[in-house]
């Protein structure tokens, strides 16, 4: 079941307090565990957003104001200005998360449109909607007098940007719809979307809902309120202008308008407020007074001495400059709203299929992961269980700035390896705060192999593990000094959960002493790598693109089954696609027979893992072409993990994939080893080292 919704509008003032309520109604009968989120605010100056408190305050929610969001529409503006999207994704992602860890369900409510950043709002709700993966309701705007047509273009816009992002769309609701378009707007909706399941309801409008209070007209219009202080939360209808003469002006008098006139109008105002108190007329909701003109001596005497007047407000513009900045008022509903709130879950429950949305909310299931959602669950995860990595490298400037970054956060706990004098001047000379108190608390340690105390020991072991293959004294001693070795036999000991190697060193550097020393698990018979390439828009796993150069039928099937597993274990449902250079029963051919037998292994060894093969790259991860090339498969077109024939294929694709997309490629990720063991290159940067020390850390986890 998701967790979740994102509520997305198509364009300004849709409405969005009266869906929010209405769902937020629902789902409180079956958990009170419920959170509303808002990646991006739009406050008024210092005012609290008004959406936020409303739903915070009515519902009673037990949560501070401040986790409901993560960014004001200006510091998120500036951000992307900036270039800094990946900050803005990361710190959302974050938020949502830690919002998220407390709820049973959150509402999360997409940005608002404003007419000077409408394309903002527009990409950064699907950006976000797809990297929080939550289901995405639609909301549009029904009134302003447009046609059917005008009305759900934009609706149908937001609904296919959504698709093609490959969001989950529920449903869509068209709010404040004039009622006779109603009938029309649903039958051209329904025939346009492509999900006949999916839910579509149209909202009516509402004439309290639409009717800002006199409070809020005298804070629109900066007015000064002379008389019915106590009053102002009556609601305006509608506004009519009082410029003809009374008896022409009477009988367009209608139920709680306000009558908006000059100030020098002291005829209108006595003739108005009489109206108001007649039985014969239509009882009004205010009077505006423009122009500034202050009412005569007399008149003013004559209303300090009557009870409860309407609200009488006085403006400094003409009577068309108000009246047209009266034509831009929206009403809100707040948490004294008590009306409008029971109208409005109301009209939700009467217009909208809650059951069907209940029932849509339950099947959702999770159709991948972004890489942002990916790296911020992998950091999550190895924080649960701290564990101890070594870095052999410690002499390398990017080990250091990833090592101050990951005890920072307090990932990990580290051991560097290397000259510890070495060391120290490196961090100083970098202004690394890695040995200051604070770090310190975090455990890091830095070791040189060839004086450690470990030294002695670890050469009786390494002869007791190598003495078949003629290990001695010498030779021991020889290995041990060696910074890959040293830190492999710290984790073969028990000394460190994990190692990360090979930022100075060659792959067979990293591995030859994994193999030596710590070897494979039981049920494994060779250690095989994935990358898991982050894409825009998910998350895939390669394998193997670093280790066997070309692996017969019976390898590939283990390494297809680890890696399944691997995936697995990060979260990622195996969908396994088999590549080769033809798809189905077309090909025929050594290198395609190979991978047609390793299929049918893997069939036999796993019949419940969801694999296909030979099938081709385009046809693995292309929805269309999967479709055309073998119809009917479950991983046609929605692979998640892709095992290629040989290194040569592997390890090119890899980096073309990365090159020519941008992709993040952590890893190669070694699997196979009874303990972690990973492998760096002498290209990498300070955030593959943050990567591949995060699912080192993870790895251990789960061997432990």
């Amino acid at each position: 079941m998701a967790k979740s919704i994102y509520l997305a509008t198509s364009e300004s003032h849709c409405g969005k307090s009266l869906v929010c309520l209405g769902i937020i109604e629902n789902i409180l009968r079956k958990t009170q565990r419920v959170g509303i989120f808002r990646p991006i605010i739009n406050p008024n100056g210092h005012e609290k957003d008004k959406n936020l408190d409303l739903l915070l305050t009515h519902f009673d929610l037990n949560l501070d104001y401040q986790e409901c969001f993560a960014f004001k529409k200006k510091e998120a503006r500036e951000l992307l200005s900036a270039g800094q999207h990946s900050k803005l994704l990361d710190t959302i992602i974050r938020k949502y998360k830690a919002l998220e860890s407390k709820c049973d369900f959150v509402l999360v409510e997409g940005t608002d449109f404003t007419s000077e950043g409408s394309s903002f709002d527009f990409n950064v709700n699907v950006d976000i909607a797809k990297n929080l993966g939550c289901p995405v309701l639609v909301l549009g705007r029904g009134d302003l007098k447009r046609s059917a047509e005008q009305i759900t273009t934009p609706v149908l816009l937001s609904y296919e940007s959504f698709l093609e992002k490959e969001c989950q769309v529920l449903g869509i609701i068209v709010n404040r719809t004039q009622s006779d378009l109603a009938h029309e707007l649903l039958l051209e909706l329904q025939s346009k979307v492509k999900d006949r399941q999916m839910i579509v309801s149209i909202i009516p409008d509402n004439i309290v809902l639409e009717s800002p209070t006199l409070a809020e007209l005298v804070t629109h219009l900066g007015a000064a309120v002379l008389y019915g202080h106590q009053l102002l939360e009556k609601q305006a209808y509608r506004y009519s202008v009082a410029a003809m003469q009374l008896q022409n002006y009477l009988p367009r008098i209608t139920e709680n308008c306000v009558v908006v006139a000059p100030g020098d109008r002291g005829d209108i105002i006595l003739s108005a407020l009489q109206a108001h108190q007649s039985q014969n007329y239509p009882a009004i909701a205010g009077i505006i007074l423009t122009t500034g003109f202050e009412m005569d001596e007399s008149i003013k005497r004559l209303l300090d001495g009557s009870p409860n007047i309407v609200p009488i407000l006085s403006v400094r513009e003409n009577t068309y400059e108000t009246v047209a900045s009266l034509g831009t008022v929206n009403s809100f509903i707040t948490p004294e709203s008590h009306t409008k709130i029971a109208i409005s879950i109301s009209l939700f429950e009467k217009y909208v299929d809650v059951a069907a949305l209940s029932e849509k909310i339950s099947s959702v299931k999770t159709r991948g992961i972004t890489p942002r959602m990916f790296q911020y669950n992998l950091v999550q995860k190895a924080k649960e269980a701290k564990k101890h990595i070594v870095l052999s490298e410690g002499n390398d400037e990017r080990i250091l700035k990833a090592a101050e970054i990951l005890l920072e956060q307090e990932v990990v706990n580290l051991t560097l390896l290397g000259n510890e004098e070495e060391i120290k001047g490196m961090i100083s000379r970098l202004s690394l705060s890695l040995l200051s108190q604070k770090i310190e608390a975090s455990e890091v340690a830095i070791i040189n192999p060839a004086t450690s105390d470990y030294f002695n020991m670890f050469t009786d072991r390494y002869i007791e593990i190598r003495k078949n293959k003629g290990a001695n004294k010498d030779n021991a001693k020889d290995a041990l000094t060696d910074v890959s070795y040293f830190g492999t036999m710290m984790v073969l000991e028990g000394l460190a959960d994990g190692m990360v190697s090979g930022a100075a060193h060659t792959t067979q550097h990293t591995i030859r002493p994994a193999l030596q020393l710590i070897k494979t698990k039981p049920e494994v018979s060779l250690v095989s790598s994935v990358f898991f390439m982050c894409l825009e828009d998910r998350v895939l796993v390669y394998g193997d693109c670093a280790i066997n150069p070309n692996p017969n039928a019976d390898q590939l099937a283990e390494i297809a089954i680890t890696s399944a597993n691997t995936a697995r274990s990060f979260d990622i449902e195996p969908k396994v696609a088999m590549l080769s250079y033809s798809s189905g029963e077309s090909g025929t051919g050594e290198d395609v027979d190979k991978v047609r037998e390793a299929t049918k292994q893997v069939k036999q060894k796993d019949p419940s893992l969801k694999i296909e093969g030979p099938i081709q790259y385009d046809a693995a991860v292309d929805k269309e072409v999967g479709v055309k090339k073998i119809p009917g498969s479950e991983v046609a077109g929605y692979a998640s993990v892709l095992i290629f024939p040989d290194l040569n294929t592997g390890n090119n694709t890899y980096k073309a994939v990365q090159r020519e997309t941008g992709a993040v490629a952590i890893g190669p990720i070694l699997q196979g080893l009874r303990k972690p063991v990973n492998d760096l290159s002498r290209g990498c940067t300070v955030t593959d080292i943050l990567n591949t020390v995060v699912i080192t850390a993870i790895q251990a986890q789960q061997i432990a």
